[in-house]
């Protein structure tokens, strides 16, 4: 909403219901705020959140590429005979 659009709808509130009703608009509006700055913050905490586990295990996964493999006996392939060989 921009501005004009927020004074139009407080000058409608004002004729509606007089200048008594401002204090409960001001507090209601105000909780209004509050309510959505605190969804919004959870919301952005859920995402961080997500992020950081995402990071987390792609790191663990360009960690375990990365490592040079053990060069152990085991892990080589075993050499067959061939007829040539013979």
């Amino acid at each position: 909403m921009g501005t004009t659009e927020i004074i139009f709808i407080f000058v409608i509130y004002l004729l509606l219901f007089g200048s008594k009703g401002i204090p409960s608009l001001a507090k209601t509006m105000g909780e209004g705020v509050r309510h959505f700055r605190s969804a919004t913050d959870e919301i952005q905490r859920e995402i961080l959140k997500g992020t950081d586990n995402i990071s987390r295990d792609f790191k663990k996964a360009t960690d375990l590429r990365s490592k040079p493999q053990s060069t152990d006996s085991k892990n080589k392939p075993d050499k067959k005979k061939t007829r040539s060989d013979s």
